[in-house]
């Protein structure tokens, strides 16, 4: 079956021979793991999820390339056939805007490789809050790289702990994950000051949740 093509070329770029040529490379990657047919279908499938929220297209190839990655990489580690070398956290929120992308990145930075991470939006946005940059910012971390992304049921497979953030009943819930939710305020519509605390908020929770997971068994 022929995978599902771009809807527009974005601009003057031939979107699919970009995404053809992106498919290629990450087939070789995952070389005795999927098909080529699976791999373009999985790039073909997070363009055209991107594709839906974003405003600034000429970007779009370049983040599908990283999507379809982390895609291809969870749904590999969900079906046993790729290593889980550390605990998988996925952090989840509505907009993968705001509270979710906070969580990831501040436990990723105080996990220094002991832990990784993923985070993802039920009804994602189109770019990240600009209060949240700015209050990450002035920890020294950088989100010039961070994306809203749609949940996928792959990255939750690939998860040991699930972390939803107000998305409800949004998450699929699949047996062997450890489920919890964080009762954390929007910062959408927030001042940087309201951010910051929330922000301070979140950092407290992520030192309690790397001290948790990184003594114990992630399933215990």
């Amino acid at each position: 079956m022929s995978p599902t093509k771009p809807p527009v070329s974005d601009g003057l770029l031939d979107v699919t021979a970009v995404l053809t040529r992106t498919a290629e490379r990450l087939a070789d990657r995952f070389t005795g793991v999927f098909s080529a047919e699976t791999v373009e279908r999985y790039v073909f499938e997070s363009h055209a999820a991107l594709h839906r929220t974003a405003r600034v297209k000429q970007h779009l190839p370049a983040l599908t390339d990283h999507f379809a990655t982390e895609r291809l990489t969870a749904l590999a580690q969900a079906k046993g056939l790729m290593p889980k070398p550390v605990p998988e956290v996925l952090f989840v929120c509505v907009q993968n805007a705001g509270r979710s992308q906070m969580a990831a990145t501040l436990l990723a930075h105080h996990g220094q490789g002991r832990v990784h991470v993923r985070s993802a939006g039920s009804q994602p946005a189109a770019e990240l809050e600009n209060e949240v940059v700015t209050v990450l910012g002035e920890l020294g971390l950088d989100l010039s790289a961070a994306f809203p992304k749609p949940l996928t049921d792959d990255v939750v497979r690939a998860a040991d702990v699930v972390i939803t953030m107000g998305c409800g009943d949004a998450c699929p819930v699949f047996p062997g994950k450890r489920y919890l939710d964080w009762d954390v305020p929007d910062p959408d519509g927030k001042t940087v000051e309201e951010v910051r605390a929330i922000r301070d908020t979140i950092a407290e929770r992520v030192t309690g949740l790397l001290a948790d997971i990184t003594t114990a068994p992630a399933d215990s």
